[in-house]
Formats: structure tokens, C-alpha cells, sequence
């Protein structure tokens, strides 16, 4: 296994450990109101905002007022998103000559679905099908209000926990304006810049046709890039300018723009952990929750090197190892990957984007071995519980814990209890639904594509068990408003086109509002005060226990399509059966 690799993957983990508390601390004085370096130039932008639209943002809601305005506002960004791809042929910036791929109803409600969903699922390539228009106007506003709006459900589900004997959680839209003025734009701002300074363009200028020395004409896509690719991760929503996402030099052109794209990823939904644990009163209890996260992300970095630069075993019987031919290169797969960030890079960014909500690559998961796919897989199975999307990371990884504090309160003979909340039967409820989403809506489209023709239709480079895992991965990826597919699955049809928002839907807003659910039956309970019958959530065997449920949950509801699918892939690579 490579040290380089390795060493790249420590420091990262490093530096995000490093940001996460003064970011935590930032988060919670923009959604205290607390004063902030940015309050003279935004103050007054709000309070425009709250008089334009009427808002009153002394007024708190229930989680039941707050779930609606979070879907109502979902349902408008996906209307008027569809209706801006429907007609971006008489809008600015669109090219006849190159904008050839046609965008029929189908194809334009599943993108507007998946960007209004942070989803991403792209089953188009962006440089031949969507305008400069469509791209900023768009997809980047998905970006802030998709992301923001899904910031505010974390954020009120924190509120949740914390509160005593309160019916309110918060005001949905002071959440989302706070989370998208004082945190998204700013840091979009700046981190649009670094992109510029590195190379990645950001113009209105027309594709570029250039004539290689070989002959023939090569056109060089142009654009907006810069604007797009920041957000696209800070966001959450993982949707490339760019067919090729961000293997392409123009969205990704060095290893530090690789690097800013995984810190805007992981370090606001990392972060969280520490406002969390701030809020409640008990630091350890979100430091622990984000080590758990960390020693997840670790072990899921650490089997997909294992497995890549294995490589293909029987194929590198027959050939003589690079390792062997150069001291200066490391073996192993590098099939579907960028020869600029080779395998360690690659790999950092794949587990990256798996655990989060943000489906950008820069290699193909399709090329990926039988065991470095399936941690892939997994990772977005587990409901994205490392690190996760702005908000959902935190309370996925929440309800893992619960369920956690449910099995230990039963092997004890104790009424399970959280930050001094009870757990009863009503609770137990909301989060068995919970669980349980993910495998019923996955396994039930992932067996309808499997035995329609429509389906099977799109089955056109693999079958048998690579064939099922494509199709559970592209699922997987929309219920966990991921995006990144195994690409040679054929899924700009209609049966997909239609199928995939459903897991869209059911991932963002299902999950969504039974986590907003559980956070208003909390918030009205009052605290218990800790006894020594209390079980710590701030200890090592918690952090244990944690990981071991997750474990447990994931592979109960997944083992046998994983079974079916990698693992079979696996042995019969090896020669096993």
C-alpha cells in the first residue's frame, strides 16, 4: 500500500480536523445571530430579504410548519428550474453548434428533481446539453438554495436536541438565508477565485475549435466553470460543468484545486459535529461523533487503496509489475483514473464524494475493482454517515447512535435515554422508518430494473454481478442525493429518467422531515437529569458501540445484494468460484 497515498489521506484528515472547531464556532454564532466580521455588509441584505418577502424573523416554527416550508421550497426549485431547462434554447448563452444533446420532458424533470435535491444526477453531458445560462442561473442557485435550505434541517434538528419543553425548532426561512449570506456565498466567493488563480476558466466566451496536428477538428468547451464548481461542492449538489465532472482539466486542473474541492466538501458537514456538541453543552459528545465519522472515513480510504493497488490479480500474473519496472511508480488499477492524480488522490476524492452528498469525481467508479466499488457502494448504503450532506450527515449519523442507545438500553434492561431525552415507543417509531427507507425503496426499483425490460434495457456493456451493482449504485446514489454512477449504465431512459427521482425524493424529503419529526417530539420533552444509570455518549465503548451498529444495521438490510453483486464479482475475479 502506498505511503504517499497514505501520507496524502493523513494530512487532509489532519487539516480538516484542524478547521472543524473555529468553523463549528462560526456556525453557531451565524445561527445564534451572534456578531460576526461579516455583519456590517450583510445585515442590511437580510433585513431586505425578510422585508421583500415578508418574513418575520422573530417568529419560531414547529417542526411540522418548518418540514412544509422545506419541501414547498424544494417544489419550487424544481418547478422553476424545469421550466428554465425547457426553454433555455431562447435564453442567452446557448450554442446550436453545441448544444446538440436534446432535453426532452423527461430528461429535464429528472435534472431539475436532482439539483433541487442535491442530488445530481446527471444522465446528460453538461458541456453538450446545458446552456452557460442553465448552468449559473440554474444549476450554481440550486447550489446555494438546495444546500442552504438542507444546512437549516441540520441546524433545527440540533435545535431539537437542545431545546426543553418547546414546541419550535427555529424559523426555516431565517436559516436559510443566514446559511446562504454569512456561509455559502462567502466562502463561494473565495474559493471561486483560488479556482481562477489555478487555471479553471470563468468566461462568456464561445466553444473553441482548434485543428490537431493529426487532422480533423477538436472543439474545447468554454464557460462559466469557475462559478459552478465551487458551489457545486460546497453545496453539496456534485454536478459537473463538465461531462467528465472533475477529471476534466478545466474543472479540476491541479492537485490543490482537488484538494479545495474535498475541504469544501467535507469540512462545513465535519464541522457540525462541533457546533452540535456546543449547543447541547457537551463538546465530547460532538468531538466523539466526529472521531467515529474520521475512523470510518480511514478504514473506507484505507480497503479501496487495498483493493486498487491490488489490481486485477489474474491480470497482473500476466504482465510484470510496475512497481517492478520503475521504483518511482506504485502498482495497481489505474483504470478510469486521471494519470495527474493517479490512485492516491483518486481514491481520496472517490471515498470523499461517497460519504457526503456530493457525487463530483474525478475517476470512474465503473473501473474501480470489484472491492474498491463496493466501498463505494457501501458508503452511500450507510446513509452517508461519515461526514455526510450539510445537515443530513449529522443526523444520519444521529440516528445510528439512537438505535445504538436502543440495543444497549435492551441488553441492560433500561429505557433508552439521550442527552437526558426519553426514547419510547413514539421515537423508536421515527426512527425505524428511518432505517428502514433506504433499504425497502432501494431493493424494491433496484429488483423493478432488474426484471423489466426497460430496465434491462440499459444493462448494455455488463450483466451478471457487475450488472446488479451498477444498478443498486445508481439507487443508492440517488436516495442519498449523491449523484456519481457506475457510468456504463445507460440511464438517460425514459424508465430511469422516471425511477431515480424517486429515490431522490424519498432520500431528501422522507428522511428529512421523520429526522425533523424526531427533533420536535424531543424538543417538547424535558431533560432528565444524569444518574448513574446513565449511559455515557461521550466514551470509547460508545464510539464502539456506534461503529458497530452502523455494521450491524447496514449489513442486515444489504448483505445479500452486496452478496449477489461485488463480493460475487470479486470471487469470480480471483478464481474463488
Amino acid at each position: 500500500m502506498g505511503f504517499w497515498s497514505l501520507l496524502q489521506c493523513a494530512l487532509f484528515l489532519l487539516l480538516v480536523t484542524a478547521l472543524v472547531k473555529p468553523v463549528g464556532g462560526y456556525l453557531l454564532r451565524v445561527f445564534n445571530a451572534e456578531k460576526t466580521l461579516l455583519d456590517p455588509a450583510l445585515r442590511p441584505i437580510e433585513g431586505l430579504i425578510y422585508r421583500v418577502a415578508r418574513i418575520n424573523p422573530t417568529e419560531e416554527m414547529d417542526w411540522k410548519r418548518y418540514a412544509t416550508c422545506f419541501v414547498l421550497l424544494g417544489l419550487a426549485g424544481s418547478l422553476l428550474l424545469y421550466g428554465l431547462l425547457r426553454v433555455q434554447r431562447f435564453l442567452p448563452w446557448f450554442y446550436f453548434s453545441y448544444h446538440t444533446t436534446p432535453l426532452p420532458p423527461d430528461l429535464a424533470v429528472n435534472t431539475a428533481i436532482s439539483f433541487s435535491t442535491t442530488t445530481t444526477w446527471q444522465a446528460y453531458a453538461g458541456e453538450n446539453t446545458l446552456s452557460y445560462f442553465s448552468q449559473m442561473v440554474g444549476l450554481a442557485s440550486q447550489g446555494f438554495i438546495a444546500g442552504g435550505s438542507g444546512l437549516a434541517v441540520g441546524v433545527a434538528f440540533i435545535r431539537g436536541l437542545s431545546r426543553d419543553d418547546s414546541r419550535t425548532i427555529g424559523n426555516f426561512w431565517v436559516d436559510v438565508v443566514r446559511s446562504i449570506l454569512w456561509i455559502l456565498l462567502p466562502a463561494s466567493i473565495v474559493g471561486s477565485l483560488l479556482l481562477v488563480w489555478q487555471g479553471t476558466p470563468m468566461n462568456f466566451q464561445s466553444y473553441v475549435e482548434a485543428l490537431p496536428l493529426e487532422g480533423g477538428r477538436q472543439v474545447i468547451p468554454q464557460g462559466p466553470v469557475a462559478g459552478l464548481e465551487l458551489i457545486k461542492n460546497l453545496g453539496t449538489n456534485g454536478g459537473g460543468f463538465f461531462n467528465a465532472n472533475g477529471a476534466h482539466p478545466y474543472a479540476n486542473p491541479t492537485p490543490l484545486t482537488n484538494y479545495l474541492g474535498m475541504l469544501a466538501i467535507v469540512v462545513l458537514p465535519a464541522s457540525l459535529t462541533n457546533m452540535y456538541g456546543r449547543i447541547i453543552g457537551r463538546p465530547r459528545d460532538g468531538w466523539l461523533l466526529y472521531w467515529v465519522m474520521t475512523f470510518l472515513f480511514f478504514l473506507g480510504v484505507l480497503t479501496t487503496l487495498w483493493a486498487e493497488q491490488s489490481g486485477n490479480l489474474p491480470l497482473a500474473r500476466s504482465y510484470t509489475p510496475i512497481s517492478e519496472v520503475s521504483s518511482k511508480q506504485w502498482s495497481g488499477n489505474m483504470e478510469g483514473k486521471e494519470v495527474r492524480f493517479g490512485i492516491g488522490q483518486s481514491i481520496l476524492t472517490a471515498v470523499t464524494t461517497a460519504n457526503t452528498s456530493t457525487g463530483s469525481t474525478n475517476s470512474t467508479d465503473d473501473s474501480y475493482s470489484p472491492m474498491g466499488g463496493m466501498v463505494i457502494l457501501a458508503s452511500m448504503l450507510l446513509g452517508e454517515i461519515v461526514f455526510g450532506g450539510l445537515g443530513s450527515g449529522l443526523y444520519g449519523i444521529i440516528m445510528i447512535a439512537l438505535i445504538a442507545l436502543f440495543l444497549a438500553g435492551i441488553m441492560i434492561g433500561r429505557s433508552p435515554e439521550y442527552l437526558g431525552k426519553v426514547i419510547g415507543t413514539s421515537e423508536i417509531r421515527l426512527i425505524t422508518l428511518y432505517t428502514l427507507a433506504g433499504p425497502v425503496i432501494l431493493t424494491t426499483l433496484t429488483a423493478l430494473a432488474l426484471v423489466t425490460p426497460a430496465g434491462l434495457s440499459s444493462l448494455t456493456i455488463n450483466s451478471g454481478p457487475h450488472g446488479l451493482t451498477e444498478t443498486l449504485s445508481a439507487y443508492a446514489s440517488c436516495f442519498a442525493n449523491n449523484g456519481q454512477s457506475f457510468a456504463s449504465l445507460a440511464s438517460n431512459t425514459v424508465f430511469y429518467n422516471v425511477t431515480t427521482p424517486v429515490a431522490m425524493v424519498v432520500g431528501r424529503y422522507g428522511l428529512a422531515i421523520t429526522a425533523l419529526a424526531l427533533a420536535g417530539r424531543l424538543a417538547v420533552q424535558g431533560r432528565r437529569p444524569r444518574t448513574v444509570g446513565s449511559l455515557p455518549t461521550d466514551t470509547l465503548s460508545f464510539a464502539v458501540l456506534i461503529v458497530g451498529t452502523a455494521f450491524i444495521v447496514g449489513g442486515l438490510s444489504y448483505f445479500a445484494v452486496l452478496a449477489l453483486g461485488p463480493i460475487a464479482e470479486h470471487l469470480m475475479m480471483t478464481g474463488a468460484i
